[in-house]
């Protein structure tokens, strides 16, 4: 059995408490080293152009997601809209439906579901115009396929060709963008639309 004093008292006893280590004192030289300033100067613009560069980046950043959240705000009803658009179409094909001479000889019942039809169409066109969804007639306006789609000519020399002579479905625009083109007819057979005249 060993004895804890003399277990203590071993030298080769790693339970020993050690010296303790004492550092030196930094000592400033009297002379800088060569090239040190250079050093520091070159450091110091390194770490200005990284601090410049990051700012940058972060303010690139800063436009970047306020332009996606305003995106987001304008465009991120599309797929909704798009489908209230099929209720607005339908409430206007109603309207369509019934021929100018009718609504005038109607009786007051029938009379009241046209006015119904027609109130609750307007309103669903401002609600969406509130939510930045507008509705456009392109009739009379030259062919743009950037925002009708053509479905059939008709012959009328009596307006220039590519002139949208008939609205089969309006279109509708959300911010900027075509939520919907417009489904038009357009027309062949009269005279070219006049192009701008190139100057010399």
């Amino acid at each position: 059995m060993t004895d804890p004093d003399r277990q203590n008292n071993d030298p080769g006893n790693p339970a020993q408490d050690p010296e303790p280590v004492v550092s030196k004192p930094y000592v400033m030289p009297d002379d800088p080293e060569q090239g040190s300033v250079e050093a520091l100067a070159k450091e110091a613009a390194e770490s200005r152009d990284k601090m410049l560069r990051t700012l940058a980046e972060m303010e690139n950043l800063r436009k970047r997601t306020t332009r996606e959240v305003a995106d987001a705000r304008t465009y991120g009803i599309s797929g909704f809209a798009r489908d209230i658009l099929d209720i607005a179409d339908n409430l206007q094909r109603a309207l369509d439906a019934v021929p100018a001479e009718a609504k005038e000889s109607a009786d007051p019942g029938l009379k009241a579901l046209i006015e119904g039809v027609e109130l609750t169409e307007r309103s669903l066109l401002n609600t969406l115009e509130k939510n930045g969804v507008k509705k456009f007639d392109p009739s009379g306006e030259k062919f743009d396929p950037n925002f009708q789609q053509a479905m059939y000519e008709v012959p009328d020399p009596s307006v220039p060709a590519g002139t949208v002579v008939q609205v089969v479905q309006a279109g509708y625009m959300i911010g900027d963008r075509v939520l919907r083109p417009a489904l038009v007819a357009v027309s062949k057979g009269g005279a070219k639309a006049e192009a701008k005249a190139v100057e010399t």
